[in-house]
């Protein structure tokens, strides 16, 4: 009986293991190899062109996958509009008339429909239009694992706790990286992508006007000029993430941690005394590090929970389930 039982449990873990691993395999580079050879092709210049019309797209294209794969998995669950069955993630504090470029996945999918119906996910098309969004304005390119299905659901519960928020300390931002089975490392590189793109009024007013020890003064008087204290006056007026060089990828963003300029909260944290300070260090001084280690971390963050196999789907239009 005793023997009987034990090998039930090593067979059901076993098992488990087995599924765990068939699921990861899923994932591959060459997915679409036999099935649409000109997916990728077929996303890239729809994302260029969309990038080409504006240069922020990038980092809004960026961020939106990385927005997916932080609730729920990489899923394209972002995506989904409120519906009777679903409460949209679209409209949580972390996203609401702030992520941006669900027109260009959308035509981006249309692109790829229109070569091959009912094949490649949304998921996957977020994941590539990242890769090629940094790849387009300077940063790192890295190969994309695909395979993974869309979500038939979404979550704005997960979306309101998975996500950061401009405000966030260190050991939060730290512990939500480690939930997600993203290191401090990773972070640090994953949030050099503020290298480029522009942040809202409403989201760094009070770091602005705080007169904090954390924040250069000189830094604070010119962002002042277009945000004015008094909410919610100006709260959608733009200031670029990264001085200087705001629509390059570099390494730009790190060295204004060093001098007291990052934008948000959320940035100057990572360079303020605490355990990642070191890493910070490294990569302004190291561009090639920071490149490599940011196309390491999308990598990364690209498999966190894939729905692939029988689950999920391929959704025909991204906003909503079929």
């Amino acid at each position: 009986m005793v023997t009987a039982a034990i090998f039930r449990a090593a067979a059901t873990v076993m098992l488990l293991v087995l599924s765990f691993s068939t699921c990861q395999a899923q994932l591959s580079s060459t997915f679409y190899g036999d099935t649409c050879p000109n997916a990728l092709s077929t996303i890239r210049t729809s994302i260029r062109s969309a990038i080409a019309r504006e240069r922020r797209m990038a980092a809004s294209l960026i961020r939106l996958h990385f927005h997916d794969c932080f609730v729920q998995g990489c899923d394209a669950s972002i995506l989904l509009d409120n519906s009777p069955s679903i409460t949209s993630d679209k409209f949580v504090t972390q996203n609401n008339n702030s992520v941006r470029g669900f027109e260009v996945i959308d035509e981006a999918k249309s692109a790829v429909e229109n070569v091959c119906p009912g094949v490649v996910s949304c998921a996957d098309i977020l994941a590539v239009a990242a890769r090629d969004a940094s790849e387009y304005v300077g940063g790192p390119s890295w190969t994309v694992k695909l395979g993974r299905k869309d979500s038939t659901t979404a979550s704005a519960t997960l979306a309101s706790r998975d996500l950061p928020r401009f405000a966030d300390g260190l050991q939060r931002l730290i512990d939500l990286f480690e939930s997600k089975g993203l290191s401090e490392r990773d972070m640090v590189a994953l949030s050099g992508s503020h290298t480029i793109g522009q942040a809202q009024c409403v989201t760094f007013r009070d770091r602005i006007y705080s007169n904090g020890s954390d924040i250069d003064a000189g830094f604070a008087s010119t962002r002042r000029r277009n945000c004015p204290a008094t909410f919610p006056n100006g709260n959608g007026n733009l200031a670029p993430l990264a001085l200087v060089t705001p629509n390059s990828f570099d390494n730009n963003y790190f060295r204004n941690l060093l001098q007291k300029k990052g934008l948000l909260q959320s940035d100057q944290v990572l360079f303020s005394g605490g355990s990642t300070d070191s890493i910070v260090n490294d990569y302004s001084r190291n561009p090639s590090t920071f490149r490599s280690d940011f196309a390491s971390a999308m990598i990364k963050m690209g498999d966190i929970e894939p729905l692939t196999g029988s689950a999920g789907i391929i959704r025909r239009i991204c906003s909503r389930v079929n």
